[in-house]
């Protein structure tokens, strides 16, 4: 689950983080009375959606020139006429897609005096089963494009659960970040900051880019990017509240009331697999055969035919799907019962696009008959590489 910047502030402020005073809006009319609020003489406006390379983004109601999704004030006036035009308008970066995303929120945060810039993040390191820290003295910039060009300039940092972050920890980050008085000092104290709000509150990620120094050689939570384990939300009735259904696909929401393992993609087959991995390799044959998947679905082990329905129905709802391949192979899940609900939603939703289903293990002869017999238009497959070929061929005609 991802939070707006705005929350993630208001969450690490908790725990003794550096972080400027800000006002989050929802309406133009706001903007005013918030930027009045704060110090000042230097506003920041900050679109809040769920997707970086904001400051680079363009708005597509707003003409090429336009400034993009964070933008400075000098004035109270000039933040207000800045909320006015990014309220509302769709925000285009390289997270988002061609689609974008429709600005909701604003973020309007008192202006900082930068000398410079750094990164910081914390992950799980799933090669050594440690909380990592990550850290460059490139910050600001996409990391991804520094750890290509420049990845000895990127520091990992692993942190033994059972010590905590130790002085050795801190050393360690301190001389990656090149950090002098009275930052070094002050990356002691945020550094258990962010490592105790990072485990209590079951974080997947916390990104600080850019972390800053600023003018006065004081650290500042410049921007801060949390994702928390979904399989943990349970634990914390508090984060759960700060949830933004409007940042999140509705069928992804949807798919979550029925336990379902659900992302939207970006190609034109609709692909419904039980297991992670046949999902991955699902994904993979459709892509080799020269087409791409529309979806991540994995129904499970012990699905049901209520949740194979509902899978089924979220596939056909994405108007972008133009051809749909179900790849069961049954150990705990059985084919009857995949074949039951492919049947049942058919029924109730109808099959607009080719249909290629895939059996393989547990009562497989059932789903099949079940199949056969229900006297939709479903070509069988007997095999995944059969399967794909047959679905990316009707799709493309």
């Amino acid at each position: 689950m991802n939070i707006h910047e705005y929350q993630a502030k208001e969450l690490l402020k908790t725990f003794g983080a550096p972080v400027a005073e800000g006002v989050a809006i929802t309406d133009a009319s706001q903007a005013a009375e918030a930027a009045g609020k704060l110090p000042g003489p230097l506003y920041v406006v900050k679109s809040q959606i769920h997707a970086g390379g904001r400051g680079k983004g363009k708005f597509k109601e707003l003409g090429p020139d336009a400034k993009g999704g964070v933008r400075l004030a000098k004035t109270v006036e000039e933040a207000a006429a800045h909320a006015a035009e990014m309220l509302g308008n769709t925000l285009v970066t390289k997270q988002t897609g061609p689609a974008g995303k429709v600005v909701n929120r604003l973020y309007i945060e008192d202006g900082a005096d930068i000398s410079r810039e750094l990164y910081l993040s914390m992950l799980v390191d799933r090669t050594v089963g440690q909380v990592a820290f990550v850290v460059s003295t490139e910050g600001g910039m996409d990391i991804e494009a520094v750890a290509e060009e420049t990845p000895e300039r990127i520091h990992t940092i692993a942190v033994d659960p059972a010590a905590g972050v130790t002085d050795a920890d801190i050393a360690k980050i301190v001389e990656a970040l090149k950090l002098e008085e009275p930052a070094k000092g002050e990356m002691g104290t945020l550094a258990r900051q962010l490592y105790q709000a990072f485990t209590e509150k079951d974080m997947s990620l916390l990104e600080i880019n850019p972390l800053i120094v600023m003018e006065s050689g004081h650290i500042r939570v410049l921007d801060a990017k949390v994702s928390f384990d979904g399989n943990a939300i349970f634990r914390h009735e508090d984060i759960a509240a700060l949830r933004d259904t409007t940042e999140e696909d509705a069928k992804e929401i949807e798919a979550s009331k029925y336990d379902l393992a659900y992302v939207a993609l970006d190609g034109d087959i609709g692909c419904m697999v039980n297991g992670a991995g046949l999902a991955m390799a699902t994904m993979d044959i459709i892509k080799l055969y020269g087409s791409e998947p529309a979806n991540f679905l994995d129904v499970g082990g012990g699905a049901t035919t209520e949740k194979v329905t509902a899978a089924f129905k979220i596939i056909t709802a994405d108007p972008n799907v133009k051809g749909i391949l179900v790849n069961i192979f049954g150990g705990i899940m059985r084919c009857d019962v995949i074949a039951e609900g492919v049947v049942t939603a058919v029924k109730e939703v109808g099959l607009k696009v080719p249909l290629v289903v895939r059996l393989e293990g547990t009562n497989v002869e059932q789903g099949k008959a079940i199949l056969s017999e229900s006297g939709l238009d479903v070509q069988s497959a007997d095999d995944l590489d059969d399967a794909a070929q047959k679905i990316v061929k009707a799709v493309k005609g």
